[in-house]
C-alpha cells in the first residue's frame, strides 16, 4: 500500500484567530497567509486534517452546534481562496469536568483514525500548531513537529518550508 503524507493542523490560532471559545461563526477570520497554505498544501497532494481541542463544549461555553457552525465558516472562507479540509477531528471534552479522555491532544486517537481512514504515514508528516500539545504527537508518531509563534505569517511559512524541501 502506498501511505500518504498529511500535514495536521490545529484550528484556533493556526487557521483561523483565536479569539478565545470562538463559539460565534459570523465572527469568524482567517488568520492572514492560512488560506493560501492549505491551498499549496492541497496542490502538492498533502491530506489537511484539523485536529482541534474544544474544551468549551465541556465547560458548557459553547454548544457542538455552535462549533459545527464555526467549523463550517471556517471552511467556507477556506473555499473562497480555493483551499480544503480533508477531514476534521474534534475533541470536546476536558480533564476537569469529565476525566482525561483518548482524544484530547496530544492524545492519538485522532491522528490514528484519520491514519486509517486516508493511508497516512506519519513519518512523513507535519503536525502544526501553535501550543506543544498540537506538536507533541509528531514525537510519539515519527512525524515533524511545527510549533508555530502567534505570528500572521508562520503557518504559511512554515508550508513553504516543508513543501519546498
Amino acid at each position: 500500500m502506498n501511505l500518504r503524507r498529511a500535514a495536521f493542523l490545529d484550528r484556533d490560532g493556526t487557521i483561523i484567530v483565536d479569539t478565545g471559545f470562538v463559539r460565534d461563526a459570523a465572527g469568524v477570520s482567517l488568520i492572514r497567509g492560512s488560506a493560501e497554505a492549505i491551498r499549496r498544501l492541497n496542490e502538492a497532494g498533502w491530506i489537511v486534517v484539523v485536529v482541534t481541542n474544544q474544551s468549551g463544549i465541556a465547560r458548557g461555553l459553547f454548544t457542538e452546534k455552535e462549533y459545527a457552525e464555526v467549523a463550517a465558516r471556517m471552511e467556507a472562507l477556506l473555499a473562497e481562496h480555493g483551499a480544503r479540509i480533508d477531514a476534521t477531528y474534534m475533541c470536546p471534552h476536558h480533564p476537569e469536568v469529565g476525566g482525561p479522555c483518548e482524544c484530547r491532544k496530544p492524545g492519538l486517537k485522532h491522528y490514528l483514525a484519520a491514519a486509517e481512514r486516508f493511508g497516512i504515514d506519519f513519518t512523513q508528516s507535519i503536525f502544526v500548531g501553535d501550543r506543544l500539545s498540537d506538536v507533541e504527537p509528531a514525537v510519539a508518531l515519527g512525524g515533524t513537529g511545527l510549533l508555530l509563534r502567534r505570528d500572521a505569517k508562520d503557518l504559511q511559512q512554515a508550508i513553504a518550508l516543508t513543501i519546498d524541501n
